[in-house]
């Protein structure tokens, strides 16, 4: 079973569905908490060599992720495919994996 199908058992089994648009705040809610420890561990930016983030907080962010992809019927997998294969061709093209924009 993948990651996407372990997440979407664990929210049915455990009674925990929601909207896609509430899936997509605990997704940025979660994201904030990795933010803040990006930004404490560097001392806010002034030593960026030292980013210390936890695999609790890296986990929590994940699962929320999978559970915004569940919640609007996208496959994870299928759309990091299209995003690696988007970031291939433009380092094919530019060198640089940015869209410039």
């Amino acid at each position: 079973m993948d990651s996407q199908s372990r997440v979407a058992a664990f929210v049915e089994d455990n009674d925990i569905e929601a909207p896609a648009a509430y899936r997509l705040l605990d997704t940025v809610s979660e994201l904030g908490e990795v933010a803040k420890e990006v930004c404490t561990s560097t001392d806010y930016g002034d030593d960026p060599g030292s980013v210390d983030v936890s695999e609790d907080e890296l986990g929590d962010a994940l699962f929320a992720l999978l559970a915004l992809c569940s919640a609007l019927d996208v496959d994870a997998e299928a759309a990091l495919e299209t995003s690696l294969a988007k970031y291939e061709e433009r380092l094919a093209e530019s060198g640089q994996a940015g869209s410039g924009e």
